[in-house]
C-alpha cells in the first residue's frame, strides 16, 4: 500500500506536515488491527515551536477540507501534540518523546507507510513518496525492529 491508495484526508495531513519540514513521517494503517482509529500519522519536530507549527498546519489543512478535530492535546510547546479526528490520529513528537513512547513498536503489526522526501517537491504521490519499505521478515527497513530481528516480534 502507498499513500496514493489511502484516504485523501490522510494524504492532506502528510502534505501539511511535509510543508513544515516534519521529520520521519510515518503512516500506520490500523484498519485490520481492531484499533479505535483507521490511521495513525506519526512525525517528529526538532523544537517545541516546530511541533506546534506542524500541528496547526495539519489542523488548518484538514479544516479547509471540511474535517474538524474531535480532540486536541499538547498545545503550548510540549513534546507531544495530538490531533484526534476519529478515523485518523495525528501524533507529533519531539524526537526524544517519539523514541520513549515508540508507537511504531507498539503497533508493529500494522501496515507501515514510511514517507520518503526523496523527490525535489517533497510531495505525496510523486516518485519516492509513500513507499512501504520492508525487509524479508515483514519489518520496515531501517527501523529499530529490523536491527532487533525476530526477538522484537
Amino acid at each position: 500500500m502507498t499513500l496514493n491508495n489511502i484516504d485523501n484526508d490522510v494524504r492532506l495531513a502528510v502534505e501539511a506536515a511535509q510543508d513544515k519540514q516534519a521529520l520521519d513521517i510515518t503512516v500506520l494503517n490500523l484498519r485490520d488491527s481492531g484499533a479505535f482509529s483507521d490511521y495513525f500519522l506519526l512525525c517528529s519536530g526538532s523544537s517545541g515551536p516546530q511541533i506546534q507549527a506542524i500541528g496547526e498546519a495539519v489542523e488548518e489543512r484538514l479544516h479547509r477540507n471540511g474535517r474538524r478535530v474531535a480532540h486536541r492535546e499538547g498545545r503550548g510547546g510540549g513534546e507531544w501534540y495530538l490531533l484526534d479526528y476519529g478515523f485518523l490520529v495525528v501524533h507529533i513528537f519531539s524526537e526524544r518523546a517519539r523514541q520513549y513512547y515508540d508507537l511504531e513498536r507498539l503497533w508493529r503489526n500494522a501496515e507501515r507507510i514510511d514517507v520518503k522526501d526523496e523527490n525535489p517537491a517533497g510531495r505525496v504521490g510523486e516518485s519516492g513518496a509513500g513507499a512501504v519499505s520492508r525487509n524479508g521478515s515483514g519489518t520496515p527497513r531501517g527501523s529499530h525492529l529490523e536491527a532487533e530481528g525476530d526477538a522484537a516480534q
